[in-house]
């Protein structure tokens, strides 16, 4: 070939490759995003069930349009520790059924006839309406959704685009006997299968490797002898994005890298041993027929097909490998006992904003429930001292500190990457939300600060006091239990009769306080008695008003306003109907037990 057909064909077949790896880019960031982070979701919560987690494993695969990212998804929830190593194996089993999807897609360009209906099948026929649908839906609409199915169209559009520029640009190359030659050779097992290892390696996707061959026997005779190996071995060398995205994880997460690599060499290994071994006897006679694009994705299916669900049953021979290969040691159990819940919020999911986002969501209601649990424990501490419990407060305190830190700093991460207004609002509620929580922890600290005063100064509170602040507590305890769970359902019903206990409370506090000073004239208690109940009595209030400025942050991001103040003072000033009967309904609920002095 001349020098300038020689670059000619060298800038078609890269520039292709190029808009073909683009396009499947493109694709699968649309399609993650119309999934909305409810896809990771999902997944994290149906794999208990190795044959439920092999299936999703391959739908989410066939979906994204690439087992590299599911992979690198699923060792991102592993190294989280939403999903263990067991779950994960039988996902990444049907992952690399799944990806073969890929090849059966691109496989439509190599339809033939003429026909006005067999024309409609072939990509370049409705691949060019799909991009100008998909670039009306991404410039016009002002619905995230709707660009986002713009974007998935338009990245299909340029994948198929791609595959036929690398089409278009072998093309010559079926005249060229040298080149044919130079194809031949893979038809040595092992020259073939190293092929596609390292073809896989540097572009990083098997999909764009057997894409190429696809585009290479379109018009140039490619031999099953040919593209077997150089399947196989991709299927080896597409392990290698998963590796890479290890790299920053923690051992859990290497170790799901690992499975999927052990899984691709042995299922890999095993048929290039058993295939080229029966054909040394039976010399398959197919081997020499030429195998056309359906052909390949065939052969790929069919290793999968055959491979993966016989590996299910000995899917816990992958982990007890990369539990070999990686060991569990003591540094590491006390790592997750320590970090539990925190490695949720793991790096890798920033590539999904809304997935990240819920993480962030389930991390706060963690922390929100050892903000409760801390509480609790201090109430109790009042009137039966212990000191192991009043370090487990202080441990939980110290505990919803971190939380704070590294769901501040995770929020604001995904806040640096576009968010659709509802995702935006929802983050802005979290990063308020954690605040209130940490500060109910601080109250609790203060309280079984105040308790362990009481106890070494064995002070108490007077019976009738102690029962005013018994029912106090109760009321307390009850708007935090309410703040919480409008957390975790986003239940604005709930969220709203936070407020009319809160002005409840307020007045349960004014009460406690006005009842100490008459019983403090009449020296039925003493001065200190009275900070005790002071110091206790502020800290409930002040846990109180936190609960109502969460519950104003879920209402905010459902009713779309956002100013707490003024939504707080139109509720009070109206005095609304409602709003007077849940705050009468609490006062009776907790109301104080009539007194004479």
């Amino acid at each position: 070939m001349k020098p300038l057909e020689m670059y000619n064909l060298v800038a078609g077949l890269v520039g292709g490759l190029a808009m073909f790896l683009y396009g499947m880019n493109v694709m699968s960031s649309g399609l993650t995003k119309v999934a909305g982070g409810k896809l990771e979701s999902v997944l994290a919560k149906v794999t208990k069930h190795p044959i439920i987690a092999y299936i999703f494993g391959v739908c989410v695969t066939a979906l994204v349009q690439s087992s590299s990212a599911s992979t690198v998804m699923v060792v991102g929830l592993v190294n989280s520790g939403i999903m263990t190593l067991r779950q994960a194996v039988n996902v990444i089993l049907g992952a690399n059924l799944g990806t073969t999807f890929t090849a059966w897609l691109l496989s439509l360009n190599a339809i033939s006839g003429e026909s006005f209906l067999i024309n409609l099948l072939k990509p370049k026929s409705f691949t060019p309406i799909l991009a100008l649908i998909g670039i009306g839906l991404y410039m016009f609409s002002k619905s995230d959704k709707k660009k986002n199915i713009g974007t998935i169209l338009l990245g299909f559009s340029v994948l198929m685009f791609g595959m036929n520029s690398m089409s278009s640009a072998v093309t010559p190359l079926k005249e060229v006997q040298s080149f044919q030659n130079l194809l031949m050779t893979f038809g040595n097992p092992f020259i073939g299968f190293m092929v596609g290892i390292i073809f896989t390696m540097i572009i990083q996707s098997s999909a764009g490797t057997i894409a190429v061959l696809q585009a290479l026997s379109k018009d140039i005779p490619v031999f099953y002898r040919t593209a077997i190996p150089v399947v196989v071995g991709a299927e080896v060398g597409t392990c290698i994005t998963a590796i890479l995205s290890s790299f920053g994880a923690n051992k859990n997460g290497k170790r799901t890298a690992l499975m999927h690599l052990y899984f691709n060499i042995i299922k890999a290994g095993l048929f290039m041993v058993i295939f080229y071994s029966v054909n040394e006897f039976v010399h398959f006679t197919f081997l020499d027929n030429v195998i056309g694009m359906a052909g390949i994705a065939g052969i790929h299916t069919l290793i999968n097909l055959v491979a993966t669900p016989l590996m299910l049953p000995f899917s816990g021979i992958l982990v007890k490998l990369a539990l070999s290969s990686i060991p569990i040691d003591e540094k590491e159990k006390k790592e997750q006992e320590e970090q539990e819940g925190i490695r949720t919020l793991d790096p890798r999911f920033l590539t999904n904003p809304p997935f990240a986002l819920e993480q962030a969501r389930l991390a706060a209601i963690e922390m929100a429930n050892m903000s409760r649990d801390a509480l609790d424990t201090a109430i109790k501490l009042i009137t039966d001292y212990d000191e192991e419990e009043a370090q487990s407060v202080d441990y939980l305190e110290r505990k919803v500190d971190q939380y704070e830190d590294s769901l501040g700093t995770y929020l604001m991460k995904i806040n640096n990457h576009h968010l659709a207004p509802e995702d935006s609002h929802t983050l802005s509620m979290l990063l308020h939300c954690i605040t209130d929580y940490e500060r109910i922890s601080d109250h609790a600290l203060n309280i079984m600060q105040k308790a362990k005063g009481m106890s070494q100064n064995k002070r108490s509170f007077t019976p009738k006091a102690q029962t005013e602040m018994d029912i106090f507590a109760s009321a307390v305890k009850e708007i935090v239990d309410l703040s919480i769970k409008a957390l975790e359902t986003q239940d604005v019903t709930i969220a709203k009769t936070i407020e009319p206990l809160e002005e409840a409370i307020d007045g349960i506090n004014m009460e406690v306080k006005r009842r100490h000073v008459r019983r403090l004239r009449k020296g039925k208690c003493t001065i200190e008695q009275g900070f005790d109940l002071s110091d206790i009595g502020t800290d409930y209030e002040r846990i109180a008003d936190h609960c109502s400025n969460i519950a104003v942050g879920i209402i905010e991001v459902h009713e779309d306003a956002y100013d707490a103040h003024e939504y707080l003072e139109t509720l009070k000033a109206e005095k609304r109907e409602g709003f007077e009967q849940a705050v009468d309904f609490y006062e009776r609920k907790y109301l104080l037990p009539s007194v004479k002095f």
